[in-house]
């Protein structure tokens, strides 16, 4: 019985050297590939971003327009990037100076709902800001008469 459990022993061990030694030359394979994949991904250049980084926006009512259409046309073109509101909305904050940054403290000091939904930020941001689709509407009539 002794006897046995030294052969069973024995042959465990000689099991677990041979995987020790396998393990070790997968781990140096896998240490290659790494080094090889870094060595491409320094080669690759990735493809420029064909829309600008947006702006700024430091609560000037005349440029919230353009702020909404830069921003959103860059999250669009980067959509892996901002694959949901919350998202969305923190990379509006970070674009946000002066009393456009002032007025969002509040809501990220109350950890507002409306962080998590982009729609009802950007209709804050209009209404904050004076965007008024009411003029905005009257102004396309008025270029229609001409």
């Amino acid at each position: 019985m002794v006897d046995e459990l030294v052969l069973l022993l024995h042959a465990l061990l000689m099991r677990h050297r041979a995987l020790s030694i396998e393990n070790s030359q997968l781990m140096e394979q896998l240490r290659l590939l790494v080094c090889e994949r870094a060595t491409l991904l320094r080669q690759v250049r990735p493809p420029s971003c064909p829309v600008p980084f947006p702006e700024t926006f430091d609560g000037e009512s005349s440029r919230l327009p353009e702020f909404i259409v830069q921003t959103a046309s860059y999250m669009l073109v980067n959509e892996n990037r901002f694959c949901n509101d919350a998202m969305k909305v923190a990379f509006l904050i970070s674009l946000l100076t002066g009393e456009a940054e002032e007025w969002v403290v509040p809501y990220i000091e109350m950890d507002s709902p409306i962080l998590g939904d982009y729609r009802a930020f950007l209709d804050e941001m209009k209404q904050c800001f004076g965007w008024d689709e009411d003029e905005e509407d009257d102004d396309e009539d008025e270029e229609d008469d001409y």
